[in-house]
């Protein structure tokens, strides 16, 4: 005897709306939505739930776990699901049929599982317009496919793409195979990236640990999670991973020839992050370019120069080139001012002013105090040099300098204290050979 779909059991005992039995079951499925919107209104309004879900006051890089359209369209149908599978435990083991509740269960988890996937896709990429048109394109074919099923269609449909098959060596491939890949590669991949993602999340709220070491950690994690979910996808679907040694060999080659620099710069960009030789906020320079260091990814770093302009550069040159780390054991920074003064002028008044200058300013650090020194004789004058220390070396020191020499300028005018001109003499000698 054949047996009959879900849809053809429903259909049947749909002719006879006042059967008690499909009314106890319809009781049964609204009584188990009630009951599961209670429990998750409760669930989400409990201690334990708002500190999983809420973001971190203490960091602004860890990020909400909320979905959009809320926990709610997810908790729902899943203790929904639960709840019905429970009363059709009990009345299956009392011999009745449950046509009603299987409909409603199935819905119910397709529903879930469809807002779950979405959420996935939300905390693993960025909003864009393709993220959008994924959401709907996953929507329906999940949606599709349990259409399929409640008809019944889904086995027949399967032998139609079993049908179309190639064969390769001894491997046959068959197009549900590659589909069922594409899939098991697609939701591995991304549930590891919405892992990831929320992991990270929790790791660079960790105020307690230095950034670079949580940027380092957030990275392997991302990494190794994405390995993990190539190795889980492949057996999904009967492929043997030890089929993968010819390709990781074939890798292997093609790493050690062809992508030297690629492989160069992404294990630089770890030991970078390992050792804490460069960290976000110091300020270095590189190839004649100086800057504070924005971001470390892990091929590349971001070097973002005091005029605004940011410089992508691999992480490879800070390993194998000299880099000046302005700010790596102490982040206070020295600045010379040169001066030059007439040698008619009063040396003392004037260093005392070019110390007062430097002391006028907030940035201008008190120990050690600003100090003027006599650095040479210099053909037109006296060649002074003001010594400044500051804490803020990312802030620049072009605006501060300006300021100073300022002032300096000021205090020269209304003392006296004369700048020279260069001075060249002249002498003009009688021609011997009249």
């Amino acid at each position: 005897m054949k047996s009959l779909s879900l849809a053809d059991e429903l259909t049947q005992l749909l002719q006879n709306p006042r059967d008690p039995h499909l009314l106890v079951q319809a009781a049964i499925v609204c009584g188990a939505l009630a009951l599961a919107y209670l429990m998750a209104k409760l669930l989400l309004r409990s201690p334990a739930w708002r500190a999983l879900a809420e973001r971190p006051a203490e960091d602004k890089l860890a990020e909400r776990v909320q979905p959009r359209g809320g926990w709610v369209g997810i908790i729902i149908p899943i203790l929904a699901f639960m709840l019905l599978a429970v009363a059709r435990s009990v009345m299956v083991a009392r011999e009745l049929a449950t046509p009603l509740i299987d409909l409603a269960s199935t819905l119910a988890l397709t529903y879930a599982l469809v807002r779950l996937l979405v959420h996935a896709l939300q905390r693993a990429f960025p909003p864009n317009a393709l993220l959008r048109a994924s959401e709907r394109l996953i929507a329906t074919i999940v949606w599709l496919a349990v259409v399929l099923h409640l008809f019944g269609l889904l086995p027949r449909l399967r032998q139609q793409l079993e049908a179309l098959s190639i064969s390769i060596g001894s491997q046959q491939i068959s197009l549900l195979l590659v589909l069922q890949l594409l899939a098991a590669a697609a939701l591995t991949i991304v549930v590891a990236l919405w892992l990831s993602r929320f992991l990270e999340a929790r790791i660079m709220a960790q105020s307690s640990v230095d950034l670079s070491l949580r940027a380092a950690l957030a990275k392997i994690l991302r990494t190794v999670l994405l390995f993990l979910a190539v190795l889980i996808a492949l057996p999904l679907v009967g492929i043997d991973i030890t089929a993968l040694s010819v390709f990781g060999g074939a890798l292997g080659v093609g790493v050690g020839f062809g992508l030297q620099k690629v492989a160069s710069n992404y294990v630089s960009g770890f030991i970078i992050l390992l050792e804490r030789s460069i960290r976000i906020g110091d300020v270095v320079t590189v190839d004649d370019r100086q800057g504070v260091v924005a971001r470390i990814n892990a091929r590349y770093t971001v070097v973002r120069g005091l005029d605004g302009t940011e410089a992508i550069i691999p992480n490879e040159t800070f390993i194998t080139d000299t880099v000046v780390n302005q700010s790596a054991s102490d982040r206070r920074l020295l600045l010379k001012l040169p001066v030059q003064v007439s040698y008619q002028s009063n040396v003392d008044t004037a260093m005392r002013i070019m110390e007062d200058a430097g002391r006028s300013q907030a940035r201008v650090l008190s120990d050690p105090a600003p100090i003027a020194v006599i650095k040479a004789f210099a053909d037109s004058g006296i060649d002074l040099e003001l010594l400044l220390w500051i804490a803020d070396p990312e802030q620049g020191s072009a605006p501060l300098k300006s300021e100073v020499f300022k002032a300096i300028w000021r205090e020269f005018k209304a003392n006296g204290v004369e700048i020279p001109y260069p001075q060249r003499e002249i002498r003009v000698l009688k021609d011997p050979f009249p």
